[in-house]
């Protein structure tokens, strides 16, 4: 018995890359975050960037006001990316950038700091996300149209193909249309049908060959979400290993199986953590884990787990070492990794893997038969589909039929000693923002202008010739170009773009439990004398629009007038489209910058003559964020806690009859 242990520990497996999503503030204090978890045992960086940088704009744009530093670290130039980097080898580190639309811009930097440091680049190792498809289907965070975004991919993957072999130019991420409210046949399908655009375009681009292409296959990796539902999860993976390897062996001849080889890493769902009885959501991060690492045919290359406070606010360095000890303890002290695949023969897997491969590849069909992933986001359709699936999700919980302990079931609670104390989530300083624009506009002064200017005409004119973008991209990170000069010079060149919302503007007849909404929305409207007309909004760079697009879908079906024109306006476009005789303004903000976004909004509104439209505010809002929002005047604050859409809606429409009776009294 003590022989076959010792033969087991001898043959064991090495453990997946453990990772912590983690940036904030600024780079310094990102940088000192990152060394103490690689100090704990962490074995690669996942960086998370804020809004302004993953959109291209410098920390001191009008849109960014309120948004730097909050959901990521803000990196404005070179200057900031070797901060970020200090007493960190490149050389010997695994980097995944979570970066999309400014993925050639962030990759530019990080290879201007590896030639600083000394480091080869064909050494470099790690993964830029760089899957621009699902950030008009799920995030938000893109810039400019879909076909010149998947030139910049392009150029990425063939690029780091000639100088940057090891690393991995694109991560196809479905994990954000699992956010979105994806099934699992839309995870695997949509994530494939993106994979699959931009290997024709590599192909078309006649810039590989045969061996080549194979090696840009080999590279392409994966970003998958995993959720509660352990099962279905576990198959999904081993579905997405086999979908894989035939579609690259039949539909694109890669013949090497290692070439073929699904690689993924995973962060599990997010989605399904609970403000109510946070303390639960270390057990959901547990098993929704174990769908990703029991499985040795479909085992995670690397896993991130989020904190079990996330669904509070911003986590803390304990909280983050909690979830990283949590995988420390499944990789050393389990048995895990010493036998092979414990599923292998299970019939009732094989039997789920089989369905969800035959109605992805249905699905992906009907894709192709679209025009491809990108014409599918281009009419919106694909997008329609995932505001319709979330939809179901939600209605199921709110009607009870998808059990979530603590929030629509076994609500009974202890108060939790976890969430006492002022400090139970992080905020980042209120004066990062400053201090960072301070340095951003030093920086600024301090360069050589003459050689900026030269290395962004020599960028523009790259993206019009349709040359390679990445060689003028690190010429301009070196000669110190910020991140806002570089999103300006291929927006003057590739314009920019609004994703259809998915939200229908005509009611679900058959949505079910609204006849009660319905019937006060109909009685409010009369004694109005029209329709109740609601504006939902997104201020700020937050491209989360989820719980904005089911917010307009349910308003819609209950009957209302509602204005909802998707992410990314200023507090001044929303005032302006107040002006259109609004009876209530919703914001949506999940981005941390709800309190200097809403206070814009509402000063605007006072200036405008609109105080007496009532303003909410929906998103991640601590308790004394939300006591500061409604003394300022928000006439109600809703949390992921307030799951019952329809009841939401029945407040704001009892707010605008209790305002519109106050003011007949007054003019009476």
């Amino acid at each position: 018995m003590a022989e076959t242990e010792q033969a087991r520990a001898a043959r064991r497996d090495k453990p997946w890359i453990f990772r912590t999503y983690a940036g904030h503030s600024t780079a310094r204090e990102s940088n000192k975050l990152y060394r103490q978890n690689l100090a704990k045992g962490q074995t690669g960086l996942s960086i998370a960037f804020d809004l302004p940088t993953q959109t291209g704009y410098d920390s001191d744009h009008v849109l960014a006001r309120g948004e730097v530093g909050k959901v990521g670290v803000a990196i404005s130039h070179i200057g900031d990316m070797r901060a970020l980097f200090a007493d960190i080898p490149v050389a010997s580190m695994n980097t995944s950038m979570t970066i999309n639309a400014t993925a050639p811009w962030l990759l530019a930097l990080y290879i201007a700091v590896a030639d600083e440091q000394g480091a080869p680049r064909a050494q470099l190792q790690g993964t830029t996300q760089n899957d621009i498809i699902k950030e008009y289907l799920a995030r938000g965070s893109y810039v400019f149209p879909p076909d010149p975004s998947l030139r910049l991919t392009t150029d990425m993957i063939l690029f780091c193909a000639r100088e940057a072999p090891k690393w991995n130019p694109m991560n196809v991420c479905s994990y954000h249309l699992q956010e979105a409210g994806a099934t699992p046949v839309q995870e695997l399908s949509y994530a494939l049908a993106t994979a699959i655009a931009v290997l024709d375009r590599v192909r078309r681009s006649g810039e590989v060959d045969e061996q080549g292409f194979a090696n840009v296959v080999g590279s392409i990796s994966f970003f998958v979400n995993a959720g509660m539902r352990f099962v279905t999860e576990l198959a999904k993976m081993r579905a997405f290993v086999d979908l894989w390897d035939e579609i690259t062996r039949d539909r694109f001849g890669v013949a090497d199986p290692s070439k073929r080889r699904f690689r993924y890493g995973v962060q599990v769902n997010s989605l399904g953590l609970t403000e109510q009885q946070p303390e639960n959501n270390a057990y959901r991060i547990l098993i929704e884990m174990l769908s990703v690492v029991l499985s040795k045919t479909a085992r995670a290359r690397a896993v991130q787990l989020p904190a079990w406070n996330e669904a509070l606010g911003l986590p803390r360095p304990f909280d983050q070492q909690w979830s990283l000890r949590l995988q420390q303890i499944m990789a050393y002290e389990t048995d895990l990794l010493e036998f092979g695949d414990i599923f292998d023969g299970s019939t009732e897997v094989a039997a789920l893997v089989e369905t969800l491969k035959r109605e992805a590849l249905a699905e992906i069909a009907a894709i192709d038969a679209m025009g491809g992933a990108v014409k599918a986001i281009e009419t919106g359709a694909l997008k329609a589909k995932l505001v319709e699936s979330n939809t179901r999700r939600l209605e199921a919980i709110e009607r009870g039929e998808q059990i979530v302990v603590g929030v629509n079931a076994f609500t009974n609670s202890e108060p939790s000693p976890l969430t006492a104390g002022e400090n139970s989530i992080m905020v980042p300083s209120a004066k990062a923002e400053a201090e960072q624009v301070a340095r951003l506009v030093a920086w600024r002064a301090e360069r050589d202008e003459r050689r900026v200017r030269e290395a962004l005409r020599a960028l523009r004119a790259a993206a019009a010739s349709g040359a390679n973008i990445m060689p003028a991209s690190i010429e301009a990170a070196k000669a110190g170009a910020t991140t806002g000069e570089w999103g300006d010079a291929l927006r003057a060149e590739f314009g920019e773009f609004r994703a259809p919302t998915g939200v229908s503007p005509r009611a679900r007849q058959a949505a079910a439990g609204l006849d009660a909404l319905r019937g006060e929305v109909e009685r409010v409207s009369l004694k109005l004398g029209r329709r109740v007309r609601f504006l939902l909004g997104k201020p700020g760079l937050d491209g989360h629009s989820n719980g904005a697009e089911q917010i307009a879908a349910r308003a819609t079906d209950a009957g209302m007038d509602v204005v909802y024109d998707g992410i990314r306006l200023t507090p001044a476009d929303i005032v302006e489209r107040a002006k259109s005789g609004v009876h209530c303004v919703g914001l949506s903000i999940l981005s941390g910058s709800h309190v200097v976004l809403t206070e814009e909004v509402l000063a605007l509104m006072r200036a405008a003559g609109l105080e007496r439209v009532p303003v909410i505010v929906g998103g991640i809002i601590p308790p004394a964020d939300a006591d500061r929002l409604r003394a300022a005047g928000v006439a109600a604050v809703y949390t992921p806690k307030d799951f019952e859409i329809n009841a939401m809606l029945g407040a704001i429409v009892a707010e605008i009859e209790a305002r519109h009776d106050r003011g007949e009294a007054k003019a009476g």
